[in-house]
């Protein structure tokens, strides 16, 4: 950015005072804070000198949860059964022979909040949920800043966006918060988080929102956080983050550190999308969001060079299921859709979002750019499976070596050298071996140059399908694509690949 600065003089003449001012640009920048550009920011009339009187409202409304759980777990077999050391090894937690399971008990703490005086609770569903396989949750407590305890009935859960809703009874009517507008936070507002970090009573800190519609890397339709760094730890999961006015503008999720302590980076569900999910589970529905049965992949920079596309424009396709709505409708891998509904794709509104926020069965506008030029499609969604359904469908598979391709000169086609891989025909036997689904297309990767940039990228055994969208058969096929790329002037190509069960992975890779 370049800016443009005023110089002014004053001069003394026989004791007058002159300025000579050199005027900018009617459209000049200056700089940000140019003096007077900022009024200074006294808080505003009535702001407190402390939090204390907000957290004394507010704190109240605040609980403790706790679950106690059964896991089963294997039991190490007895080394020694049917010696006279073997009731020894059992005092030691040894099985008997057959290593039987056992059940031992469990518990998880964490935060929620009241949203109603008749006892409907908020928190995460990570917290009140299963501890890993083999665990089943036996019972829900609720602890009131009071220290009153109730058990707490779960009235729904949605694991997608990571919330869920309970239930207390009490002969009297309760504390509760509202949930504010959280559109209008902005980075450097005041926030205050309550919750119960490492099972200590009501803790309150403050802090600033570092950012908003943060991603945290996570796949799917919520990956949009308040940032913050009001110090949240193990326990504050499920607490409420508050605004100034005393709103829940958001709800404390997740924290990034290496040593699981707070380091200043702290993440909250943004009230705005936390509240229609809650509304629904306490009609005791289910949610449902739309689907277009593809993955997804934002448009780097090194595939909007090897696309010839602008940076930052939507979001490219990577694998179609077959049958699926975004089949039906006609996208291809290689796509790369700019708009849902009308809506821009962007880092803020990603597709996953504005996809599962259009209502199933309901039909919907797509902008894409296919092979460099703007077309229209019309999908009609469906409900979007849960998430173990979806992973069951991506397919991701192990990432071993054990490939089993058959080495050897005469089957493996140099032509593509100029990326850096050679390949071969993709065989029915070869793709049993490495671990690919039978209707997958292509030419499998015998080599890979150490010193391209292919190395980073891609290995032995996975399956090339597509260059730049067009399919990939044979050896020529990829030279004939590599060719286009260069009489075009782009110094890389988009590969699309089958990794084992995962296919329909988009990698831009530079040519040699």
């Amino acid at each position: 950015m370049r800016y443009a600065y005023a110089l002014t003089g004053a001069l003394l003449l026989g004791g007058t005072a002159a300025s000579l001012t050199l005027q900018n640009p009617a459209t000049a920048q200056t700089a940000q804070n140019e003096p007077g550009a900022i009024s200074a920011q006294a808080p505003r009339a009535g702001a407190p000198m402390s939090f204390a009187d907000m957290v004394a409202k507010l704190q109240p409304a605040v609980v403790n949860i706790s679950t106690t759980q059964k896991v089963t777990v294997q039991q190490q077999a007895n080394p020694f059964a049917g010696t006279p050391f073997g009731d020894l090894f059992g005092q030691f937690g040894g099985g008997g022979q057959g290593g039987a399971p056992v059940t031992r008990e469990g518990q998880s703490l964490g935060s929620g909040f009241l949203i109603s005086s008749d006892g409907y609770v908020v928190t995460n569903n990570h917290v009140i949920a299963p501890a890993g396989r083999g665990a089943t949750v036996e019972s829900i407590k609720v602890t009131l800043q009071d220290r009153k305890e109730y058990t707490a009935k779960l009235i729904g859960r949605d694991p997608t966006s990571d919330l869920a809703l309970l239930k207390i009874t009490s002969p009297t009517a309760l504390p509760f918060v509202r949930f504010g507008n959280s559109t209008a936070a902005r980075v450097g507002d005041w926030v205050v988080a309550i919750g119960q970090p490492f099972g200590l009573g009501g803790t309150v800190t403050a802090g600033i929102i570092s950012a908003v519609h943060r991603s945290t890397g996570q796949t799917g339709p919520f990956d949009s956080f308040i940032q913050t760094d009001a110090a949240i730890n193990q326990g504050n999961s499920g607490g409420p983050m508050f605004d100034m006015n005393g709103n829940v503008i958001g709800i404390n999720s997740q924290i990034y550190s290496q040593s699981g302590g707070n380091i200043g980076i702290g993440f909250a569900i943004p009230a705005t999308e936390a509240k229609p999910i809650i509304d629904t589970l306490m009609k005791g529905q289910s949610i449902k969001r739309g689907y277009l049965g593809v993955t997804i992949q934002p448009v780097t920079d090194d595939i909007a060079a090897a696309l010839g596309l602008k940076k930052n424009q939507g979001e490219i396709i990577g694998r179609v299921e077959p049958g699926g709505p975004g089949a039906k409708a006609g996208l291809r891998s290689g796509d790369v859709v700019t708009a849902v509904g009308g809506t821009p794709v962007t880092p803020d509104k990603t597709l996953s979002y504005l996809v599962a926020n259009t209502a199933p069965g309901s039909s919907t506008r797509l902008d894409v750019i296919r092979d460099g030029k703007p077309t229209t499609l019309n999908a009609t969604v469906t409900v979007r499976p849960a998430d173990d359904q979806l992973a069951a469908l991506t397919g991701a598979g192990d990432d071993d070596d054990n490939d089993g391709i058959p080495d050897g000169d005469s089957a493996v086609a140099p032509a593509s050298s100029a990326l850096g891989v050679t390949v071969q025909p993709l065989t029915p036997q070869i793709a049993r071996s490495i671990g690919v689904d039978s209707t997958v297309q292509g030419v499998v990767i015998a080599s890979v140059d150490p010193s391209s940039d292919a190395a980073q990228k891609l290995k032995r055994g996975d399956v090339i399908s597509s260059i730049n969208s067009a399919p990939v058969r044979t050896s020529a096929d990829l030279a004939r694509g590599v060719a286009a790329a260069k009489a075009a002037g782009r110094p890389q190509v988009l590969l699309s690949i089958t990794r084992q069960r995962t296919a329909g992975v988009l990698l831009a890779v530079k040519i040699k």
